[in-house]
Order: structure tokens, then sequence, then C-alpha cells
């Protein structure tokens, strides 16, 4: 087995964007919308997928496990992805509900860090989500049983296919009550953007109060939020 040895001669020099002192919106979630925008106006031909993040969670005692999942929503209320309930992400959720997610936008040369606490959206949320989806995923979303170990392909695909059979062709696919909607309702985000001579600005807003997660109202008041510059 062969390997490449020169990974430690990669060099990116960063000098696109800059993040200055000031004036920065009091809530980072007004940043993050300025950002996000320009990312999916950014004309990058290699770019698929572009409301991707990285989703971090853990076993209650510190295990971690992280995956790409689709951003499908957020507001000043935080991002909202939609998955199963019962897959290693949802079963940790429910055991730690602290989580972090990772935007990274390289053409800009960004990336966003958020973490805080992930509830769950309301059922009316998912369905209504749900439906929205091409047929096909929805029935995939009945056949899986997601993270759990599957004989082989034509074993998933009899999966597929029996869920076909369970729903007639003009019927509404039924959302199971085991998947729908999460909502990471921030209390750190960390703006990155990289700048020459590894200098990178590093904004950070943590929330100064903490709400119970079912509320909402630290999260939308711009004085709650403390603003700092770190040191890259």
């Amino acid at each position: 087995m062969s390997f490449l040895t020169d990974i430690a001669s990669w060099r990116q020099q960063y000098n696109r964007h800059s993040l200055p002192d000031a004036p920065l919106p009091a809530n980072p979630l007004v940043l993050f919308a300025l950002w996000f925008e320009a990312w999916a106006t950014t004309q990058d031909p290699n770019r698929i997928d572009m409301n991707a993040m990285i989703l971090a969670t853990a076993t209650p005692n510190g295990k971690p496990s992280v995956r790409a999942v689709l951003l499908k929503g957020f507001d000043e209320n935080g991002f909202v992805f939609y998955t199963n309930y019962l897959s290693r992400k949802g079963n940790e959720l429910t055991a730690n509900p602290q989580a972090s997610i990772l935007f990274y936008w390289p053409s800009l040369e960004r990336q966003v860090r958020v973490e805080g606490i992930v509830v769950k959206t309301s059922a009316q949320e998912s369905v209504e989500y749900f439906a929205s989806r091409p047929r096909e995923s929805q029935l995939a979303a009945v056949a899986s049983h997601q993270s759990q170990p599957v004989a082989n392909q034509q074993a998933l695909q009899a999966l597929f296919d029996a869920a076909q059979q369970q729903f007639a062709p003009n019927a509404p696919v039924v959302c199971p009550t085991h998947w729908g909607g999460y909502r990471l309702q921030p209390n750190y985000v960390e703006f990155w953007q990289g700048r020459p001579n590894r200098l990178h600005d590093r904004i950070t807003y943590s929330l100064l109060i903490n709400d119970p997660p079912e509320t909402n109202t630290s999260r939308t008041a711009d004085s709650n939020w403390t603003i700092q510059r770190l040191a890259p």
C-alpha cells in the first residue's frame, strides 16, 4: 500500500477577504446570513450541496461522531436539519443535546463554527417538510432503518420496494414518526476568514444568557451576545 508523502508541503495563501473590527452586526445570525448569501451566489463550478454542513454529536461520556448533513433552514432561532430520530446522531442527540456544526466555504476562504443545544422541530414542521421532498426520498425514509446493519444492496432495495408497495401510486407517503427535524439553537458562533501570513480573522459571538432550550428569547436579543476577536 502506498500513500502520498508530501502532504505536509501543501500550502494555500489566503487573500480574498478581511473581517474588520467594526462595524459588526450585534447578532451572529445577521452576519451568518450575509456570509451564507455570499456563498450561495458565488460562481464555483466545483461546488455541490451548497447547503452542506458538518454536524458533530457526542455520547454522554464524550465519544464523538461527525458527518455531513444538509442545512434546510435558518433564522434567528437557529439552524434546521432533518434526519431519522433512531439513527446514531438521533440517539446521541437524545442522550446529549449539545452539538456543533461547521460550514466550510473554501472558495471564499471562510468557515463558520456553531455550538449550541439541539431540540426537535415541531411535528407540524417535520410533516410539512417531509411532504415537500421527492417521493423517492420519502419512500427511502420509510424503508431505511438508518445506522442499522443491512446485508447488502439487494436487501436495501427490497426494503425500498416494500415501501413502494405500502403506498398506492397516487397516495401521499406518510411521514414516519421516527423521522423529523432538529434545530440547533446557538450559544457560540465563530467566524473564520483566511488572511495572508496566517494572520486569520477569528470573530466569536458568545451568548450571555442561556434560556431553557424550548425558548428562543435570548437568541433574538442583540444585547445578549458578546463579541470577541481571537488570535489565529
